[in-house]
């Protein structure tokens, strides 16, 4: 009995470390992150912060309507962070050696001027964030502002067209010290249904109190100003709550989005209410373009919109087009409509009607721009998971589209690619053309895993040639052209033993370059088997998986203990569900998330065996979730004993949010595994009333389905060990901290065995060192325990 009461009380180890190998792996520096000039001569390569220590994550951070920041800096307090910056002269590969910089850089941004012979920084300081200058002609960097920037909102600087100066949202002059609460309550909160449905998710960090407006909008409150290359400020807008702003490709004008009160207690404040205005760099507002009031009753079938003028831009081609989208069908994608959405434009000096673009039977994508003769328009349809994209000519006089794609994501195979677009003159996102043609490239995939492939699309004729596509045994992805003839590519080649580096082919000859050389990062793992397996689930869906075995294993040596790592998907469409995904061809990088760091410890892994949930009769996919689910584990469980690989005995399956759902949804309907490792997930559907995952029924019209979807309700079918891990800060939408707390609290007291682990300051995913090696500590435990030594 002692015992059993020692297993329920709350238990403190401090942070604890795996093994040595394991925090290797955890301290390896992460591979650089390329950023490429707009004239394609020098790259930028930038070395990120990589698990901070937890002190950072405990410096002070507000969070507000769904905003976290460090009121100390003005900065968002969970964005990634670079810690160097150094140039590199392409192709040769020359590293430059770069003078001026800040001795502890902390970049949270940057921005290539137009011509590419500059870069803007944003570098968070103790007191606050400055913008910094960094040309690449010298190779030196300087500071434009002291600490007087404010990213509290995400809004980022920006270049002028001209090159001469960059918008910027700095903190108010003079701004008074921030509000303080009141300890004595002046009154209730009081909320009220009007009787009209506003229906939204599960979300956090709401504000809660009149003290919490107040904060809101004391740092939300920012002034846009032009900082010049010489450190000189011009005011353009006056102080408001900026959430957004862009400048017209001429630099004449200013987009700005703002938010106002009334604020709403239920919502975040990407859903306050608005307005979008077009400023001159005067400082006068020359166009009022929409106002909003609070979003809160847009309907949460996928793809319903809010009524009115949205996804209002900049036709990036044109010197100041505005473009937006107008819903038809009242923003409710539930509704029966023979129209969706118009897109208008309307050009400078904005007195005249809007022009219409297009009108779409599907809901409004995105648009990519050229030309008066050429756009490219695209619209998606959730319950059919179809794309289309069109050919707009935004200078003609009538409204009017060609077809040119009409495909279904969810058909891997026939996924014609991603558009490939370039930087102009001015530094405006347009299409990558050559004469009348376009370009895309794609991910390839094929029954024997993805070949990255460029493809050039005659728009006259409307015939695809097949430019390039990646051979084994590389896995080669296209990043860029890097001239306006089409014929040099810019590839990062990579192979199962090789990691990826950047090369130059042409086209023509195809003669290769080698631009950079970066090292193997993992030597620990030289040597380890890979390979794509493929089996068939009891309804006969073919499946996929990437079975991985430690190095020097031979199976002779018979079967081994096994780590298995999920994420489920929902489809429409069988023949989609059974394709295959993933390469045997790249490179693993293996990170503290990975599962493949358990090869180290003798277990083999089978990575994103595919879970897929397809709709059957007509029915929606999760009126089967549980059974499908099912039959997906079993055969793959069915085929790695059958392989020899795995020890039936000694199988974990494991997951991260909806995988870390999935996790617990196995364990409580099945008896396939030892054991389960689920990280910040969500197991009870009624805590999520207004939609979850792909699901957007609401509770009350889908309730069956919400009750069998939720393991909380079937915690006395977990009998196995479940680990559960969760971050006391999880902002992701519908995965409360309590969510874990509960299924631990229901599965401890039906008598189960269980562990729960509540990181401190840890949000979705988790970011501090101490953190991250006591989850690998506590996985390493679990597994050894549970799995590896079950039964001994």
């Amino acid at each position: 009995m002692l015992s059993l009461l020692l297993l329920t009380l709350l238990l403190s180890t401090g942070y604890m470390q795996p093994d040595s190998a394991i925090t290797a792996i955890v301290d390896t520096p992460l591979p650089p992150w390329i950023t490429i000039s707009p004239d394609s001569s020098i790259w930028l390569v930038r070395t990120v912060l990589r698990n901070p220590p937890i002190s950072h994550l405990a410096m002070e951070e507000l969070r507000l309507a769904g905003v976290r920041f460090n009121p100390a800096t003005n900065a968002p307090s969970r964005t990634t962070t670079f810690v160097g910056v150094s140039l590199m002269r392409a192709p040769e590969g020359k590293m430059l050696p770069l003078t001026g910089m800040p001795s502890e850089p902390r970049i949270k941004s940057y921005a290539w001027s137009p011509d590419g012979s500059m870069a803007a920084f944003t570098h968070e300081t103790s007191q606050g964030i400055e913008l910094w200058l960094l040309t690449t002609r010298e190779a030196s960097a300087r500071r434009l502002t002291g600490p007087i920037i404010s990213l509290v909102a995400e809004a980022y600087p920006q270049w002028l067209s001209g090159g001469d100066g960059i918008l910027c949202a700095l903190v108010p002059e003079g701004r008074a010290a921030p509000p303080t609460p009141d300890p004595v309550p002046q009154g209730p909160m009081i909320q009220e249904a009007s009787g009209v449905p506003s229906p939204v998710r599960t979300l956090q960090d709401l504000l809660r109190n009149p003290h919490d407006e107040a904060l809101f909008e004391h740092y939300l409150t920012t002034v846009v100003a032009l900082v010049r290359l010489d450190g000189t400020l011009e005011s353009v807008v006056a102080p408001c709550m900026v959430t957004d702003f862009s400048p017209s490709p001429d630099g004449r004008f200013v987009l700005v989005t703002t938010v106002e009160r009334p604020f709403p207690y239920s919502v975040t404040a990407w859903r306050f209410p608005g307005r979008t205005q077009v400023w001159d760099l005067s400082g006068a507002v020359v166009y009022d373009v929409e106002r909003h009031g609070v979003l809160d009753r847009i309907p949460i079938t996928r793809g319903s919109v809010q009524q009115g003028r949205r996804t209002v831009a900049w036709r990036e081609d044109a010197d100041a087009t505005l473009c937006w989208v107008e819903a038809l069908d009242g923003g409710d994608a539930g509704a029966e409509s023979d129209l969706r959405d118009r897109v208008f434009t309307m050009a400078a000096p904005f007195e005249k009607d809007p022009l219409v673009l297009a009108e779409l039977t599907n809901r409004f994508s995105g648009i990519a721009w050229s030309s008066d003769t050429l756009a490219i328009l695209s619209e998606w349809w959730w319950p059919t998971r179809n794309i289309r994209s069109f050919r707009v000519r935004p200078g003609g006089t009538e409204a009017g589209k060609e077809l040119l794609l009409d495909y279904s994501w969810e058909d891997s195979y026939n996924d014609p690619g991603t558009l490939l677009t370039t930087t102009d003159h001015r530094g405006r996102e347009v299409i990558y053309t050559t004469g009348d043609a376009v370009f895309f490239r794609g991910d390839g995939a094929t029954p024997e895993g993805e070949r990255p492939f460029v493809d050039r699309l005659d728009l006259g004729t409307a015939q695809r040639e097949r430019l390039f596509q990646s051979s084994p045994p590389y896995f080669e992805s296209p990043a860029r052209f890097l001239n306006r003839q089409a014929t040099l590519l810019l590839l990062r080649r990579e192979s199962a033993t090789e990691n990826p580096n950047y090369y130059i082919r042409d086209l023509t000859c195809g003669s290769e370059t080698k631009v950079t050389d970066f090292p193997h990062p993992y030597p620990w793992f030289q040597g380890m088997h890979k390979e794509i397996i493929t089996y068939t689930r009891g309804d006969r869906l073919p499946l996929s998986a990437t079975l991985y075995l430690p190095p020097g294993y031979r199976r002779e040596n018979g079967p081994l203990p096994m780590a298995m790592w999920a994420y489920p998907r929902e489809f429409v469409s069988a023949d989609a569900a059974g394709q295959v995904s993933g390469s045997p061809h790249r490179f693993d990088y293996i990170g503290w998330w990975s599962p493949l760091i358990w090869l180290l410890q003798g277990f083999a892994v089978l990575d994103d065996p595919a879970m897929p949930i397809v709709s059957r009769n007509g029915e929606l996919p999760n009126e089967s979730f549980v059974e499908q689910l099912s039959q997906s584990a079993e055969a793959a469980v069915n085929t790695v004993v059958e392989m020899g690989v795995a020890d039936r005995e000694k199988i974990a399956i494991g997951g991260h949010s909806y995988g870390a759902f999935m996790t617990a949804s196995l364990l409580a309907h099945t008896d396939l595994f030892a054991a389960g490792l689920a990280r910040t997930g969500a197991y009870n559907r009624t805590l999520t009333p207004f939609g979850f995952q792909s699901e957007d029924r609401n509770l009350w019209a889908a309730k069956d389905t919400y009750i069998e979807m939720s393991p909380f309700m079937y915690a006395d079918g977990i009998r196995e060990p479940l680990l559960l891990i969760h971050g006391e800060a999880d902002d992701n939408p519908g995965t409360f901290p309590m969510q874990s707390e509960r299924l631990f609290s229901a599965i401890n007291g039906l008598g189960g065995i269980a562990r729960l682990v509540m990181l401190p300051l840890e949000d979705h995913s988790y970011r501090a060192r101490e953190s991250i090696l006591h989850v690998l500590w506590e996985t390493q435990e679990w597994l050894d325990r549970h799995v590896k030594h079950r039964g001994e």
